[in-house]
Order: structure tokens, then C-alpha cells, then sequence
């Protein structure tokens, strides 16, 4: 079982690149991924997400991508030749108009006329350098991730365990206070009909009034559910992703317990009840941190 808050980071070292990913992870119904890197990554952010949704099936992820080049990478310097041409047809334009400035047309003047000369990065087979760099350093962050979240699901998993227990002792107390509803109610009616007759008591009358009582306060299938779900909740505690299931199963805990809190017609079976929904609320909050 997995929580769906954690954080992880990764790293590159190599070549005087240095690339560090973080992640941080908080609750969100569905996987939503948001990316914060340099420009410099912006081609591959898809690949950032792609592997992300591979590894993470919930939560709202932050990425923060930090890169620092210090690599002595060879330098270039591009001529415009075009740009040399114009300002040296210039030059000479000037110079027919006014034949007794000065002629300072050199190499060096070219030089350092702007757009003239430029210098040029050698990018070979820089993007995949950043490209594998960057994926190394976030399926390391990946993994310092899940590592995180595993440890907190598990912590998770032992108080929603522990929990359920709870709740199948409330259900096992209610469970054995049920069949006495009956019983107790019967008793009650045949002595208020003797006080009020006189010990002129119907039988029938009693056994009737009794059987339909018996029958609206019945929650033998309510408590059958209530059993069922307690064993299902435990097999899917021990998958890796249960969130979404443990969240479905959760509302048909609920809808149980309000059923048996207004069929109940007894005050003990009310009381647990009202302590079980409680112990469910518990457990529907901390399903909400569950991948």
C-alpha cells in the first residue's frame, strides 16, 4: 500500500552537468503533474510526465528541475560574410562621396562591426546529454519517492487495520444484542397489556404485534454485509494501489451502519453504531491520503 504524500530527489553528475529533480507529492483524487524545470527542458517535459504516469497512478505531483552547465565546451565563431560585404560597400560608398576623410577600412574594423562575426555552440548531441541526464536523475528521485510513500502506506495500512478491527468487535457486540431486541420488546407488551387488561392477555395479538416488530427491526442482512466488507476491506489493504477501492468500499460501510442505526429501535445497538460510524468517518479521511 502506498500514500499518495512524499517526496524525492535525484541527480546527475557528469561532465560539468549537474541536473537535480525533486518531487513533491500531495492527496488528488486523479495523477496530476506539475512541472517547473528551465527553459533549457522544455522539449522534454512530456517525457517527464510519460514516466511519471508509468510509475504513479495518484496524487498531485510537483517536479522541480534545477541545471547547471560547467562544462569548457569548444568555441566557435561564425562570419557573416553577407554583413562583412555591406559594410565594406558602404565604406566605399562613403569613401566616393567624401574623398578626403580618412581610410581606416581594415580586418579589424570588420571584426568589430556588430552581426560580422558571432560565436557558435556546438549543441551535437547536447539534447540527448540533457535528455538521459535528466530521466537518470528523475527515476532516482522516482524511486526515493515511492520509497517515502511506501513507508507511510505502510503506517497507514496498520491504523486502518487496526481500525477495522474496532469495527468488528462494534459489529459483533450489535450482532449479539439483536436476536434480545425481540425478546425484550415481547416482554415489555405482554406485561403492559396485562397492566392495562387486567391478566386478560391475547396471545395472538402478541405474537403478532412481536412478529412485526421482529421484522422491521431485523438487520441479520445488514450485519451479513457488514461482515463481508470488513473481510474485502482486508484482502485489498494488501494491494499496492487501493485507494479508489478502499474509497467505493468505504460508502457501502457507511450505508450499512445508517441502516442498522434506524432499524435498530434499541438503545445499546444505537450506541455502537453511532460508535462504529465514527470509527468509518476515521477511515474514510485516511483512505483520502491512499494511492
Amino acid at each position: 500500500m502506498y500514500s499518495m504524500t512524499g517526496f524525492g530527489k535525484g541527480e546527475y553528475r557528469l561532465g560539468g552537468i549537474e541536473i537535480d529533480v525533486e518531487l513533491k507529492s500531495v492527496n488528488n483524487r486523479y495523477l496530476d503533474v506539475a512541472v517547473k524545470a528551465p527553459h533549457i527542458f522544455a522539449p522534454f517535459e512530456e517525457n517527464v510526465r510519460a514516466l511519471l504516469r508509468e510509475n504513479l497512478a495518484r496524487g498531485h505531483i510537483d517536479v522541480y528541475i534545477g541545471y547547471l552547465d560547467k562544462s569548457e565546451k569548444p568555441k566557435k565563431l561564425f562570419v557573416d560574410l553577407a554583413a562583412a560585404k555591406a559594410y565594406v560597400d558602404a565604406a566605399n560608398t562613403l569613401k566616393e562621396t567624401f574623398p578626403s576623410a580618412a581610410d581606416d577600412l581594415s580586418v579589424t574594423f570588420l571584426l568589430r562591426s556588430p552581426d560580422v562575426v558571432k560565436p557558435e555552440e556546438d549543441k551535437s548531441g547536447e539534447d540527448e546529454q540533457l535528455l538521459n541526464g535528466l530521466m537518470s536523475a528523475l527515476k532516482a528521485a522516482i524511486e526515493n519517492l515511492k520509497a517515502m510513500r511506501r513507508k507511510e502506506g505502510e503506517r497507514l495500512k496498520g491504523d486502518l487495520l487496526s481500525r477495522m478491527d474496532t469495527i468488528e468487535r462494534l459489529r459483533a457486540q450489535i450482532a449479539l444484542r439483536a436476536p434480545l431486541v425481540s425478546a425484550e420488546y415481547r416482554k415489555k407488551l405482554t406485561e403492559r397489556l396485562e397492566e392495562y387488561l387486567g391478566g386478560k392477555v391475547d396471545e395472538t395479538r402478541i405474537l403478532t404485534e412481536a412478529a412485526v416488530f421482529a421484522d422491521k427491526c431485523n438487520i441479520d442482512e445488514e450485519l451479513t454485509r457488514l461482515s463481508s466488507h470488513i473481510a474485502e476491506f482486508r484482502k485489498i489493504c494488501e494491494e499496492e494501489t487501493a485507494g479508489r477501492k478502499l474509497d467505493f468500499l468505504i460508502q457501502e460501510f457507511n450505508r450499512e451502519c445508517n441502516t442498522v442505526c434506524s432499524k435498530s429501535n434499541d438503545s445499546l445497538i444505537t450506541k455502537s453504531a453511532l460508535e462504529m460510524k465514527n470509527e468509518i468517518e476515521k477511515v474514510r479521511e485516511q483512505i483520502q491520503n491512499i494511492e
